[in-house]
């Protein structure tokens, strides 16, 4: 389960006329610890404040349980959702509330989005709330295990490829004593002529 954690970035953002103005920003980030998430949300504001300087104002653990991005979403909307469950204990019904983020341009967008998201909740719900989120932008955790760095007393290994030559070579090595049997047998096995003498 991913563990989201909103980080609040301060810098001097430069509009597109022209003009530098301070900004407190929020952005979500995917992390595994508060360490975790200072790193990678100063690596991400690193690419996006390029030779400007920001400050990393606040850190604290997000509510968000799950994203639903999308590539033409323009805005991130906060939706509270009412999830009916079980009471084994008591018998009887308990709601539980659940957030989720979903990229939208409008409110009607974003409901209709949210719907189709939480089309894999088997049990009732009802989403509760939503709201215009102040989260800029959100930044998942993907892990590259094929490009990721080993340690320095670690070494990758490389699967070594056969030459043709050689398999080829096997191949024969393969075929090679079943001829060989195949002619020993045709040797043995006796002519008609054999058989015709053995019977008289």
């Amino acid at each position: 389960m991913q563990t989201w954690f909103e980080c609040k970035v301060k810098y001097v953002k430069v509009d597109q006329d022209g003009r530098e103005r301070k900004v407190s920003e929020s952005y979500l980030v995917d992390a595994v610890s508060f360490t975790d998430a200072e790193t990678r949300i100063v690596e991400q504001m690193q690419q996006i404040v390029r030779g400007g300087e920001f400050h990393v104002d606040n850190i604290k653990k997000s509510n968000i349980i799950e994203i639903f991005p999308h590539d033409n979403g323009e805005y991130w909307f906060k939706a509270k959702i009412s999830i009916v469950t079980i009471d084994e204990k008591a018998g009887k019904e308990k709601k539980v509330n659940n957030y989720f983020l979903v990229a939208a341009d409008d409110f009607k967008q974003a409901l209709q989005r949210m719907e189709e998201g939480l089309s894999y909740i088997l049990v009732p719900y009802h989403i509760t709330a939503m709201n215009l989120s102040t989260i800029v932008d959100v930044f998942p955790y993907f892990k590259d295990e094929v490009n990721e760095p080993l340690p320095p007393h670690l070494k990758r290994i490389e699967p070594e490829q056969m030459p043709v030559e050689s398999s080829f070579e096997a191949e024969q090595e393969d075929e090679a004593p079943q001829g060989d049997f195949e002619a020993e047998a045709a040797d043995e096995a006796p002519t008609d002529d054999e058989e015709i003498v053995d019977e008289e």
